[in-house]
């Protein structure tokens, strides 16, 4: 297909999955004048962003703000939403086939890398993502119960992630209150009797995956100290070795805000987060009725490796942290899809370059792309999934000049439209999105907040429903 063909040609594309990678797809896609784009955009849930919605930390309104970005893209007349519709469910793969020319699967990782130590499935064992999706408002999670009377809390990991929800454990009523948090989650954790903290890294400080603002954030706390211990942030001598070479700047700054917090201070707040480094779990013991009582751990080493890189290696010394609860957050590992080729070890599609390959042939399954976390892995910031669909969507542009893209036998808008009412009429629409948000923006300024968040399908439901009879009346 020439250029001047596939101008002539309507593309049809479906986005399954409207997270940033999900919709930096589209905003490439339309910035494709070449070819005309006509793009439907799936996801299970009613609300569309992701974990922009699901998973930023609600102390942290202005990377939401991104979604601005989206709305944007979703304006454009060749777009659609399909909120509340799931793959798999709803939609097929032979449905989409049916409908589409380009096939973008953009579903993210769903869940978290398991530790496989004793005692991971003990009660009051917990993955970050569990707690964040709960404290968030996420539908899937709002009926778990996290056991807040702990009075000490033990953190697997130091990535952004975990310093997430140490902070969250650590925040005030008042500090809470001037976010979006889930208002279940709010009223949880006024009564939290949580005193301390413990951020749980393998390796040295200046390997934590923790950015710069994320650990100065932690000093700045209302009613908690951040400490660290003086033998675990002083550097050993490769590491001094190393930053001497790089001339690392960022690392060198690392290192002075947590040194800030190993000084003698004088404990006037009433929480503690200790932030802990080159030590690892290697069991988590219960008590008697088979909850966590105690992590125990395993000291480590720094060495250095044939090709120049530092990993840390278990010593001999040990110690038991007696903990309540625990939070394991060591990384995010995607979801099989049915029909869409897997590499279980590596949780992701299998693809280059976002062309999804065949597991067995390793060549391209003609019109199926993928992007963002379920294409690369759970690596990379929000602004990394531009990039990444970036690819993604030059391999599309090259594909439909080659002609190696599907031939659907039903492609016009109207079909699948029919289709999708059919299989689950209470489909949401980007416009019943946006209402949402005005009433869930509204419902907060009553309370001088962000926004109060519908945390239930039906909740979701009803407001838009409701919301539309009102204006019908009016």
């Amino acid at each position: 297909m020439t250029q001047a063909e596939s101008k002539d040609k309507q593309i049809r594309v479906a986005v399954i999955g409207s997270g940033p990678a999900g919709f930096y797809a589209c905003e490439h896609l339309f910035k494709k004048d070449e070819h005309d784009f006509s793009i439907d955009m799936y996801d299970r849930l009613p609300t569309p962003h992701g974990l922009v919605r699901s998973g930023v930390a609600p102390d942290h309104q202005k990377i939401k703000s991104v979604t601005r970005v989206y709305d944007k893209i979703a304006s454009n007349e060749k777009f659609r939403f399909f909120g509340l519709v799931e793959y798999g469910k709803h939609i097929t793969m032979e449905d989409l086939k049916k409908h589409y020319h380009v096939i973008v699967f953009a579903t993210g990782a769903q869940t978290d890398r398991k530790m496989n130590i004793p005692g991971e499935d003990l009660e009051g064992s917990h993955t970050a993502t569990e707690f964040v999706a709960w404290y968030n408002g996420h539908p899937d999670y709002r009926d778990y119960n996290f056991d807040l009377t702990q009075e000490r809390v033990a953190i697997v990991g130091v990535g952004n992630v975990a310093v997430d929800v140490a902070r969250i454990l650590c925040r005030t009523e008042d500090e809470l209150m001037q976010t979006d948090i889930a208002d279940y989650a709010l009223e949880a954790l006024k009564k939290s009797r949580v005193k301390e903290v413990f951020l749980l890294g393998r390796r040295g400080p200046v390997q934590a995956a923790f950015t710069n603002p994320e650990v100065r954030e932690l000093g700045n706390l209302d009613d908690a100290h951040a400490i660290t211990r003086i033998e675990e942030v002083e550097l050993d001598e490769f590491t001094r070795e190393l930053l001497e070479k790089k001339e690392d700047r960022s690392a060198v700054k690392k290192i002075e805000i947590l040194n800030s917090y190993s000084e003698d201070i004088e404990f006037e707040k009433s929480r503690k987060l200790h932030i802990r480094f080159l030590v690892s779990p290697v069991e988590i013991l219960g008590d008697k009725e088979g909850h966590v009582k105690a992590v125990k751990l395993v000291k480590n080493e720094l060495y250095k490796t044939q090709d120049g890189s530092l990993r840390p290696r278990a010593t001999k010394e040990f110690e038991e942290l007696p903990a309540g609860l625990v939070f394991r957050s060591i990384g995010y590992h995607g979801v099989p899809l049915p029909d869409v080729p897997f590499h279980d070890t590596w949780g992701v599609i299998h693809n280059e370059k976002g062309r999804v390959l065949d597991s067995e042939t390793r060549e391209h399954v003609q019109g199926i792309y993928s992007t963002g976390w379920i294409k690369r892995g759970p690596t990379g910031v929000i602004g990394t999934n531009k990039l990444d669909s970036a690819e993604t969507v030059r391999c599309i542009a090259e594909d439909i000049v080659s002609g190696n893209i599907l031939s659907p036998a039903t492609p016009h808008p109207d079909r699948v439209l029919e289709l999708i009412r059919e299989r689950q009429p209470d489909y949401f629409t980007y416009e019943d999105w946006l209402r949402l948000n005005e009433l869930e923006i509204s419902r907060g300024e009553k309370q001088g907040r962000p926004r109060v968040k519908y945390t239930s399908i039906e909740e979701m439901l009803d407001a838009v429903k409701n919301s539309d009879e009102t204006s019908n009346d009016s």
